[in-house]
C-alpha cells in the first residue's frame, strides 16, 4: 500500500521512529540497521511495508529497498513472523543474511533470538533457490567473522564496560569492515575503543 514514506523524524529510538509526513506522524517499526542510518538525521526516506492483521495494521520501516526486500523474503517463510524479521535484520546485515542462507549456515541464524535449528532450517528451505538466483555474480561469502563468535566476544566486553549498544554494534561493524584482517578480540575491540573515544 505504501512504498515509502518521506518525512521529518520526530521521534526515534532502536526499535521504531515516528516520520512527520504532511502534517500526519507515522508509527513505523525498524531494525537496527535502520536505526544507525537515519542516525543524526532531521528528515529520511524510508521504504515500508504494511502488515494488516484483524487487530492491527502495522508499518515496518527500511534505510534501503534491499532490506525491505529481505524483511519480506523472511516474512514469507512458514513460522517467522514480522517481529522475528526484524530481528534477524537488526543482528545481520542483508549481505550476511543471504550468505548464511545461500551457504546452508543454519547456526549462523540460530545466534538470533528466537530462531531455533528448526525455523533456521525452514528458512534456508525456503529462500536458498530464490535468493541464489537474485544474488550477485560469483560467490557469496560470509565476511572472515560470519561466525559472529569474535564479533559477539567484543560486543559483549564493550557492554560489560558500560558502553552503549547500538554504538557498539555500529563500531564493531566499521572497524571490521575497515581491518578485514583483525581475527583476535583484542584488536578487535582496542580499535573499536578508538572509534567510541572518538
Amino acid at each position: 500500500m505504501y512504498a515509502y514514506l518521506k518525512g521529518n523524524i520526530t521521534f526515534r529510538n532502536p526499535a521504531y521512529l515516528v516520520l512527520e509526513v504532511q502534517g500526519v506522524g507515522y508509527h513505523v517499526n525498524i531494525p537496527l540497521s535502520t536505526y544507525t542510518a537515519v542516525e543524526g538525521l532531521d528528515a529520511a526516506t524510508i521504504y515500508t511495508h504494511l502488515i494488516v492483521r484483524e487487530d492491527a495494521h502495522t508499518l515496518y520501516g527500511f534505510a534501503t529497498q534491499t532490506e525491505r526486500s529481505m524483511f519480506v523474503n523472511l516474512i514469507g517463510v512458514t513460522g517467522v513472523g514480522a517481529t522475528t524479521a526484524q530481528l534477524i535484520l537488526s543482528s545481520m546485515s542483508v549481505d550476511e543474511v543471504r550468505a548464511a542462507i545461500i551457504g546452508e549456515q543454519a547456526h549462523i541464524l540460530q545466534k538470533v533470538k528466537g530462531i531455533g535449528a528448526k525455523s533456521a532450517k525452514q528458512i534456508i528451505l525456503d529462500l536458498k533457490s530464490k535468493l541464489s538466483k537474485e544474488a550477485p555474480d560469483g560467490p557469496v561469502l560470509l565476511p572472515s567473522y560470519a561466525d559472529n563468535s569474535v564479533r559477539e566476544e567484543a560486543i559483549s566486553a564493550l557492554l560489560a564496560l558500560g558502553f552503549n549498544r547500538i554504538a557498539v554494534q555500529k563500531a564493531i561493524n566499521n572497524v571490521i569492515s575497515a581491518n578485514p584482517d583483525a581475527k583476535k578480540v583484542e584488536e578487535i575491540i582496542r580499535l573499536a575503543l578508538r572509534a567510541l573515544a572518538a
